[in-house]
């Protein structure tokens, strides 16, 4: 029998909300998955991508997380892992600094058996790439065997990237495919095999209302999952809907309801009633002791009700935005991918986009003509910071992940003017001094 635990998407080092006090949260939920496995003795802790928001942490977040792996192999628990979206780099990933340091193993298409199962890994791969993978894995002699990945994968939604394709296509025969990217947790048979995402560690989004913690999974004969909650900072969401001639009271009033001391308070308003201003509801709930609140006022109010706010987002978040609306075809959203976050070298992006349009324009001469509408809600997914009203990032990666190709906060792509080829080479430089 293995048993093992299941987790991924635990976005070490993103500073949700721009309070400090979040970034420390991601990494003590990390902590205690990390502590839950060592109590509970399991065989290993498989890591389905995205240990990191960002592919260019700071030192506070690669030294955290070192702690936090020095812990489980102190307790003689292996740490398998593959490369998410969010911290993808162009050469060497931070998980290999880990895996130097004998810290973490860098799943790949070689088997690592951990008592009776062999788990093999395959990164976050762009879609523009996925049709030239093979999916040849090196043969195994144990039981069971595992690939952990990750990406938006049907059938769950959002889904861009076939699960049933890769199992069928597969040179090994897989038991289960534990997944990352996805913060929702989910599990589906497909022809008796198993396909899992774990769930985030901490909520990266105020559409994450359910519960965090990761999957168990035990291989025995047949695979087994269960799941197991973690606790987590208290998120406190207060629906209100006002009725005619209520306002700002009513809201006030529904927020005391609630203990929010040190909790992130989420508040949404519909319904009628009168116009409401978000900073005297998010005042009140500060002045009672959150540590974060938010209002969203959901009501469709007339131009002239409506308050002007100005939201400092990230650049690459508001092009994400604004491709969205564009309703591009399929093949045009694959070629923006390629262009703004694939792992293409700048130098050869041209002739990569060249090369695809003229693929494109020979298999299907309208490949490039927009689609009629744009509530396509898995435009692409895979390359922008899929964020939800409120600045933050869905659930379904939805956080789901995607950022920009390298992940970066508003504050970092503000002050970053180099380009992503002197940006690797410094990432490079930094971990050579580190090790």
């Amino acid at each position: 029998m293995t048993r093992v635990i299941h987790t991924g998407d635990t976005h070490v080092g993103y500073q949700q909300y721009h309070v400090p006090e979040r970034r420390q949260d991601f990494l003590d939920a990390f902590r205690r998955v990390v502590r839950d496995a060592i109590e509970g003795d399991v065989a290993a802790v498989v890591h389905a991508g995205d240990l990191f928001h960002d592919r260019r942490p700071t030192l506070s977040d690669i030294m955290g997380t070192l702690s936090v792996l020095e812990e489980l192999a102190e307790a003689d628990v292996p740490f398998l892992a593959v490369v998410g979206n969010h911290e993808a780099k162009r050469d060497a990933q931070w998980l290999d600094l880990y895996e130097s340091l004998g810290l973490a193993t860098r799943l790949d298409a070689e088997p690592t058996v951990v008592g009776n199962t062999a788990f093999y890994g395959l990164d976050f791969v762009p879609r523009s790439q996925r049709e030239d993978l093979e999916y040849d894995f090196a043969a195994h002699d144990a039981d069971h065997a595992a690939l952990v990945t990750h990406g938006l994968f049907q059938p769950f939604d959002y889904g861009d990237w076939d699960a049933a394709e890769i199992l069928d296509e597969s040179s090994v025969e897989f038991d289960a495919m534990l997944l990352g990217d996805n913060h929702d947790p989910g599990k589906q048979q497909i022809e008796g095999s198993w396909v899992t995402y774990c769930g985030s560690t901490e909520r990266a989004s105020a559409s994450e209302r359910e519960d965090r913690g990761y999957n168990i999974v035990t291989f025995d004969g047949e695979t087994r999952i269960t799941r197991r909650g973690i606790d987590t900072r208290e998120f406190v969401f207060v629906d209100v809907e006002l009725g005619p001639e209520e306002g700002v009271e009513r809201v006030r009033s529904r927020v005391g309801e609630h203990d929010v001391e040190d909790a992130v308070v989420i508040v949404s308003i519909d319904g009628d009633g009168d116009p409401i201003a978000p900073a005297s509801v998010e005042e009140y709930a500060l002045d009672a002791g959150a540590l974060v609140a938010r209002v969203t006022d959901h009501r469709e109010l007339a131009a002239d009700e409506r308050e002007t706010s100005v939201s400092f987002a990230d650049p690459d978040d508001a092009v994400a935005e604004r491709v969205r609306e564009l309703g591009l075809s399929g093949a045009a959203r694959d070629i923006d991918e390629t262009v703004r976050a694939s792992k293409v070298a700048d130098a050869n992006v041209a002739d990569t986009v060249e090369n695809r349009v003229q693929e494109l324009v020979e298999d299907d001469p309208d490949a490039l003509t927009a689609v009629e509408s744009t509530d396509d809600e898995s435009i692409d997914d895979e390359s922008t910071g899929d964020e939800s009203t409120d600045g933050e990032p869905k659930a379904a990666e939805a956080d789901g992940g995607q950022t920009t190709a390298d992940g970066r906060p508003a504050s970092d792509a503000s002050a970053e003017t180099t380009s992503a080829d002197e940006r690797d080479a410094e990432d490079q430089s930094s971990m050579g001094e580190f090790l």
